[in-house]
């Protein structure tokens, strides 16, 4: 899942230093008497007009869009707008933007949902983007994915199935990896395959407490893609049992140029594999592993017997509501701009969830075996089953993970929740205070048992 920039995101622009810019209709840039040029940083600014970001049903939305030239208006910018519901095509124009910021009609909806303005624009030579994205009414936003009524039992006989499997827990110690605090470990254990007799393995990385005592347990499952882990070493160091885990039956100590020929070998279109058979289809191995790595983690002799937690970020966050759905033991869930939430949207004309398979430039897979299919695996399913309190956090920006997406999900939680918005937040790495608020939030749960 690619990473996309913040809005306010700063990008140093190659731009010439004293005298007339290559760019034609860009002007000179003022040197300070001390300098002998200057690079000057651009910005696009798009900011809705109302704080907080979101609206009633059909109240009018305003864009105001300035470009910055180290801080000041860029005299002359023009920019490309594009305008409309998220996710989906909208009306597109360009203009000169005034020094006062140029003012754009978002128009409004009469359905709960989300309005983008994406913003680029061209200086010497190279492109900046900047979006911004209001909320209409999104807290009564609900799901377009069916609920199967068989739902509960195939996850029971999914769990059933994974109950015969042995566990077969192999730990080695990664001295090179432990602090004075901390132990760390890679860990594998038996799971269920995709074919029946089949017995693959989940990797991962273990960090426990060197101190003796009893422990919470912590689960963290990972993002999209195929990539190594490097344990939550730091967290363990406050007192916790943590394990990382892969989701693709690989190792997790082998070199990162292993993972990227892995991935490009056959594993980077695996959210689609087998999406026309709900028995087949790649993530009931994975939704099933991570039910398995709580498993392994209340076998350790160290956890306390009563917190257990997960969480995750992007697919991530997908496989935290899932797993915490489908195992009672877990006590807490924290979800970053989960995934895989809604992915019908597109079929009802609005936005779906990663991983957009049915868009329109992916038609394809509009069929009726692969839209069933998905009914078993979305967020939003499992998101009504919870009894788990929540930590939910995401931004209005993620263009990867459409709000209109993620709240779909969230409106239907039952369970005690709390969400955390960062307004401005794209699908980026998330920033260490809001990390901390997560760790903060998980060791407030272990604290109340």
């Amino acid at each position: 899942m690619r990473h996309l920039r913040l809005l306010s995101c700063l990008v140093a622009a190659g731009i010439a230093a004293s005298g007339a810019l290559s760019a034609g209709s860009v002007p000179a840039v003022t040197v300070p008497p001390i300098a002998d040029s200057r690079i000057a940083i651009t910005q696009i600014r798009v900011v809705p007009d109302r704080a907080g970001w979101t609206y009633g049903l059909g109240e009018p939305v305003q864009f105001r869009i300035s470009v910055m030239w180290d801080g000041q208006p860029l005299p002359g910018a023009r920019v490309k707008v594009q305008v409309g519901p998220e996710s989906l095509p909208g009306r597109e124009f360009t203009a000169e933007v005034p020094a006062g910021g140029l003012v754009v009609d978002g128009g409004t909806m009469s359905e709960p949902g989300f309005i983008r303005c994406l913003v680029t624009t061209e200086v010497a030579g190279r492109t900046y983007r900047g979006l911004a994205t209001a909320g209409i009414a999104p807290e009564k936003i609900q799901p377009t994915q069916a609920n199967p009524d068989d739902f509960d039992a195939f996850w029971a006989a999914g769990k059933a199935e994974l109950a015969k499997v042995g566990l077969d827990p192999r730990v080695t110690l990664m001295p090179e990896a432990c602090t004075d605090k901390v132990n760390v470990y890679h860990v594998s254990y038996r799971t269920l395959g995709l074919i029946p007799s089949s017995r693959p393995r989940v990797y991962g990385i273990l960090c426990e407490p060197r101190a003796p005592g009893k422990y919470p347990a912590l689960l963290f499952v990972p993002g999209a893609g195929v990539q190594s882990q490097p344990g939550l070493v730091d967290l363990a160091a406050r007192g916790f049992i943590t394990l990382q885990i892969g989701i693709h039956g690989i190792p997790m100590n082998l070199p990162q140029d292993a993972y990227d020929g892995i991935a490009q070998a056959g594993l980077t279109a695996y959210p689609f594999m087998f999406l026309d058979n709900r028995d087949q289809y790649y993530f009931r191995r994975v939704y099933l592993g991570c039910v398995r790595s709580n498993d392994f983690l209340v076998s350790r002799e160290n956890w306390d017997g009563k917190n257990l937690f997960v969480t995750g970020r992007s697919q991530g966050g997908q496989l935290a509501i899932v797993t915490a759905a489908l195992d009672p033991r877990v006590t807490g869930v924290a979800a970053v701009y989960p995934a895989y939430c809604d992915v019908t949207g597109y079929l009802h004309g609005r936005a779906g969830g990663w991983p957009h398979m049915f868009r329109q430039d992916y038609a394809v897979h509009r069929t009726p075996e692969k839209i069933s299919t998905t009914a078993y695996y979305d967020t939003v399913n499992f998101a009504r089953r919870l009894k788990a309190p929540g930590l939910y956090l995401w931004g209005y920006n993620d263009e990867a993970c459409p709000p209109t997406s993620m709240f779909a999900a969230y409106n239907v939680i039952g369970a005690p929740k709390r969400l955390v918005l960062a307004l401005e937040m794209g699908h980026i790495r998330l920033p260490a205070e809001q990390a901390n608020l997560i760790d903060n939030w998980f060791a407030e749960q272990a604290a109340r048992r």
